[in-house]
């Protein structure tokens, strides 16, 4: 179901504007869609053809996301396999404070060569109303004041529905604007919607190395902007919206944790109002990378935050239970692409 589908229902159940955005209220923040304002009953501001038609409503609004399977992780994340009403299947994490990150699409089409989900491709485009979907199965399990799009996909490229979803969740989803964190590897678009929205999300840079010849390798069908001009883009965003851009940088051993690249770093956001987060690579077997040792994590970290670059590793969440995005899905499906496989216990490597 669309948003602009449930919008015509309840439109054609008589709802009048304020009737339509309470549903949607209720329906946003995991209550009942009779849910109103200091428990008034819904026979009291509800036409009587849209309160028959709410239990229908709402099973197909719960059909847009069901869990099929949960991970509790040691940090008290959770990583979550979401089956969707086509039964195919995204990744949601429940994150320790009040977050949830969110999947925009079915697969991925950068093709981020440390990431398991862009191994399968683009398969669809998620709905803004299945996206909103896996925030709401979040907040009936958990309370979710933190929504970061930031797990299978990319973003920029199904924009349209994420920023509706954005618009959505800092309305009457009631989650303020700078808790919700739109993560990109960088596509000018962003840069240009982004700023026009009602509401402006804080953004998350994918930069991975201070090398346009590494980045490209890395993330190989990203927009071809050099670190330096996403950093600049990034910077003019952050200055505008008085939010600081977050870089990410998956730490890959012998290929982004080196000294120049530290250099790198310090050249390229020294004075800018960012923050820098070094994410220990997530092993995914197959895929080539390794994750550096504990001690050289240690010894980036304070050397960036020596040169004055605010520095802090974002370990990520439920790493004991081995769940890098796109490996439950991918164990779901089983090696055949049948039963569906659990995965592994193992401890944790912060």
């Amino acid at each position: 179901m669309r948003l602009s589908q449930l919008r015509q229902q309840l439109a054609d159940l008589g709802a009048r504007p304020a009737h339509a955005e309470r549903v949607l209220r209720a329906w946003l923040q995991a209550r009942p869609l009779d849910a109103g304002p200091r428990n008034q009953p819904a026979e009291h501001s509800l036409p009587l053809a849209l309160r028959q038609a709410l239990p229908e409503l709402q099973a197909r609004l719960d059909g847009l996301a069901c869990l099929q399977a949960e991970h509790p992780g040691a940090d008290g994340s959770a990583r979550l396999l979401v089956r969707l009403a086509d039964a195919q299947s995204v990744e949601s994490v429940l994150l320790p404070k009040d977050g949830v990150c969110v999947s925009t699409q079915l697969g991925c089409a950068v093709g981020c060569t440390f990431c398991m989900t862009g191994k399968s491709g683009l398969l669809r485009q998620l709905e803004s109303s299945e996206i909103l979907a896996q925030v709401i199965l979040a907040r009936a399990r958990r309370p979710v004041k933190r929504v970061v799009f930031m797990g299978m996909g990319e973003p920029a490229h199904n924009l349209d529905n994420v920023m509706e979803a954005i618009e959505l969740l800092g309305t009457l989803g009631g989650i303020g604007h700078k808790n919700l964190v739109f993560s990109s590897v960088g596509d000018p678009r962003i840069f240009e919607r982004l700023p026009r929205g009602p509401v402006k999300p804080a953004l998350a840079l994918s930069l991975h190395s201070t090398r346009m010849e590494v980045r490209s390798a890395l993330l190989p069908k990203a927009p071809a902007m050099s670190p330096a001009a996403l950093v600049e883009a990034g910077e003019h965003y952050a200055r505008s919206t008085g939010y600081p851009i977050q870089y990410q940088w998956t730490l890959l051993a012998g290929v982004n944790d080196t000294d120049a690249e530290i250099e790198g770093i310090a050249t390229l956001l020294q004075g800018k109002y960012a923050m820098m987060n070094l994410i220990p690579y997530n092993t995914n077997e197959g895929l080539g990378h390794a994750r550096p040792d504990p001690e050289r994590i240690v010894a980036m970290v304070r050397s960036l935050n020596h040169r004055g670059i605010l520095t802090r590793v974002r370990n990520s969440a439920g790493q004991d239970v081995d769940g890098g995005c796109g490996q439950l899905r991918a164990r779901s499906m089983g090696a055949d692409g049948g039963t569906p496989v659990a995965p592994p216990r193992r401890k944790s490597r912060q």
